[in-house]
């Protein structure tokens, strides 16, 4: 199980809130290394890789091609452990589940793809409905962290979601063509689909930084309370400020990394 974190601030009111948590130097150790570099190396991923490609490996040879052509061997990116961290976060406690890894569909090792970071489903009640989510990982020492402003940052991505219609149509569309193909999240899809074509603002959206300062409010405190303004009822909108060790950021690809052939990390 995924650490809570210790509760170092919250603030707003629903619609929009914000909290901020901390983890232990071993909270952060054993999460990376356990739950989070299962999600960096989709490990459920490749698991059905090696199932359908189960029949080739005939010989020594085949086998080690197969195996060499599914192994990670460029280095880990410290922001996308920050990613997984975020999603292993809101996996276990904030009852989202998030079926299609982002990393499947890069085509090019170390590239990065445009679009909303996490795209997936809340559980709300016996019901479930979309979930969006947005993710920095910063060492900054401002609060909050540059990484929150210009048009790539926190502050747009999230009134973006707030706001466009079009944005979370296109997430929707996204994430329908992947459920065309009889997987087993397919009745969770369907459900949340009938939700938000009965009302397109019944949907979760997080926003998460993962830190490595003391924590303070101000990371969250003014955003807060800007997209509460005009915010729709029925959307639930929150900002999560994981607060690790410091100088942890540095360390998160060593540590999520795993042993290639040969015994080289």
């Amino acid at each position: 199980m995924l650490p809570a974190g210790t509760v170092a601030y919250t603030v707003g009111t629903p619609p929009v809130v914000g909290k901020g948590l901390s983890w232990s130097a071993q909270e952060t150790e054993a999460a990376v290394k356990g739950p989070v570099a299962a999600v960096v190396h989709d490990d459920v991923g490749t698991e059905a890789i090696n199932t359908l490609l189960s029949g080739l490996s005939e010989t020594g040879f085949t086998t080690t091609n197969v195996n060499a052509a599914l192994a990670q061997s460029d280095p880990v990116e410290n922001w996308r452990v920050g990613e997984a961290v975020a999603e292993c976060y809101l996996t276990h406690h904030r009852s989202c589940h998030f079926p299609w890894p982002d990393g499947r569909d890069i085509r090019k090792r170390g590239s990065s793809l445009p679009g909303a970071d996490l795209v997936g489903f809340h559980k709300d009640g016996a019901k479930s409905r979309f979930a969006f989510g947005e993710v920095k990982t910063s060492s900054d020492a401002d609060y909050p962290p540059g990484a929150c402003y210009g048009v790539t940052g926190l502050k747009q991505q999230l009134e973006d979601l707030r706001d466009s219609t079009v944005i979370r149509d296109d997430l929707v569309r996204y994430l329908a063509h992947r459920a065309t193909t009889g997987v087993a999240w397919k009745p969770q899809f369907v459900d949340a689909a009938g939700r938000y074509f009965a009302n397109k603002t019944d949907v979760r959206v997080f926003g998460m930084m993962v830190r490595d300062v003391p924590p303070h409010k101000d990371d969250v405190r003014v955003r807060v309370t800007a997209l509460a303004k005009d915010c729709p009822a029925q959307m639930g909108i929150e900002l999560l400020a994981l607060y690790l060790p410091a100088n942890s950021i540095q360390t998160l690809g060593t540590l999520a990394a795993r042993p290639q052939a040969g015994g080289a990390a």
